[in-house]
């Protein structure tokens, strides 16, 4: 038997449309890694809820994985050492893996193809969780677009995304070193990445199914159920007409070519089809804005909003917001949505952040790390990026005067009160709190606070 590959999965966690992994089973025997990284620099740690989702998946693929006699590595530490050290264990010739577009990601991915080509091996990498690579698509004079529409047009000039690749013919490696092939399932286990006490992620598990499976199931049911009333529906609250999908795509347990095409061939009304391809093109946005801003999580993109006088922390409203008790009936059926299940709806998203940042006048970072640690699809793109968008520092940003009234938009998009009903019914007896802010006082400071800014600060 020839040599095995070794596969470095990240946020790829299936077997169809996988390049690097089709790659490595075109060349023989296949050995699969995963590395929890949390110790390299620059490395974001993964909140509850996305520790809770990546249990669920590495635990699909391992049994996915063992059925067709692939062995699955789970290492934790540092990628920049584990991934050759692992190499060298199994025997492997070459390493292969789908590219990542965070700043601290590409350092290490660049230092890990360099140490692997110099040990005599041979590495690729391949696009597998973005349409259309960053360095693809730019402005006539060779720049980053900075407002999604011309983008997006840009986008729909190249040619079409490539169609998805098959599951691939895997061959398992022997066993090379019992100590790199153990058991993953103690591994995943040892990792303690669920809650035990308190266990807060009942809700997560009654509404989810981590892994391919579980997201191929829901992408067939979207295009059953929900796709030809998307255009229409996916805004209204209670209808629930959304996709669902974004979690499995953040984990990369549907490819965003398997969505697109699915989408594009299901022959539902054009406008739905045009408006969900145009949201996967959001995600691409963000992810493209990340690739030339790494440090969207941190810094304005907007750089004169460092001057922008946000209120110092207010802990008694922080908590009021965090646990949907600030006494506005869609915002806290909002996070209380969230907090049960690791999702709200995205219109609902974008009220929330609204009034933290605006109605609050507190600093967006405050909002996208409590989602960083709440959201099972927090992604490192479009989380950081959502929220700029919304404060108004980020790019293709609503003018910062754009502000949400949540109430206006409870009436408009919740008409008839079922969203609020089902996740905030104490305001269905009167026994909802009293709002934290007035919304036009509010309102108004948050538009005296914009003046600071539009005078550069003085």
């Amino acid at each position: 038997m020839s040599a095995p590959s070794l596969v470095w999965l990240r946020d790829d966690l299936r077997i169809a449309d996988n390049p690097a992994l089709t790659t490595a089973a075109e060349r023989g025997p296949v050995v699969v890694l995963y590395v929890l990284d949390e110790a390299s620099p620059g490395i974001r740690p993964l909140g509850g809820a996305s520790r809770w989702w990546m249990h669920g998946s590495l635990e699909a693929l391992g049994a996915d994985l063992a059925e067709r006699g692939v062995p699955l590595v789970l290492r934790r530490g540092a990628a920049e050492a584990i991934v050759p050290e692992v190499a060298d264990a199994v025997g492997a010739e070459a390493v292969f893996w789908n590219r990542r577009y965070g700043g601290a990601e590409r350092e290490i991915d660049t230092a890990v193809k360099a140490d692997l080509r110099e040990r005599g091996l041979d590495v690729a990498s391949f696009a597998a969780s973005l349409l259309f690579e960053p360095w693809t698509v730019q402005t006539g004079s060779g720049t980053p677009f900075s407002v999604f529409t011309p983008f997006w047009n840009a986008c729909r000039a190249l040619p079409e995304p490539r169609h998805p690749l098959p599951e691939p013919d895997l061959t398992g490696a022997p066993a090379g070193s019992a100590d790199v092939l153990a058991d993953w399932e103690v591994v995943l286990q040892d990792w303690d990445l669920r809650p035990a006490r308190p266990d807060w992620a009942g809700g997560l598990r009654e509404g989810w199914t981590p892994g391919e499976r579980g997201g191929r199931a829901q992408l067939e049911a979207f295009l059953r159920n929900d796709i030809g009333d998307y255009a229409g529906g996916r805004n209204t609250l209670g209808a629930r007409v959304t996709s669902r999908l974004s979690p499995h795509l953040r984990w990369g347990e549907v490819s965003p070519y398997q969505a697109w095409h699915a989408v594009a061939a299901s022959g539902a009304d054009g406008e739905s089809v045009a408006r969900f391809l145009a949201e996967l093109g959001w995600r691409e946005f963000a992810a493209h804005v990340l690739f030339h801003f790494p440090d969207l999580a941190t810094r304005n993109w907007r750089r004169q909003f460092d001057a922008f006088p946000w209120r110092p922390v207010d802990e008694e409203k922080l908590r009021a917001w965090q646990q949907g008790r600030t006494g506005i009936p869609v915002v806290d059926a909002g996070m209380h949505e969230l907090w049960i299940t690791g999702t709200m709806h995205n219109r609902v998203r974008m009220i929330t952040a609204s009034f933290l940042t605006k109605n609050l006048l507190m600093d967006w970072r405050l909002g996208e790390q409590w989602f960083w640690d709440t959201l099972v699809d927090a992604d490192g793109a479009s989380n950081p990026f959502n929220w700029q968008w919304v404060a108004g520092s980020g790019a293709d940003a609503a003018p910062y005067f754009r502000i949400f009234n949540p109430e206006l938009q409870g009436k408009k998009f919740d008409p008839d009160g079922v969203y609020v009903a089902r996740w905030a019914p104490e305001y269905l007896t009167g026994d909802g709190p009293e709002p934290i802010v007035d919304l036009a006082e509010s309102r108004r400071a948050a538009l005296d606070a914009y003046e600071v800014v539009r005078r550069g600060g003085a």
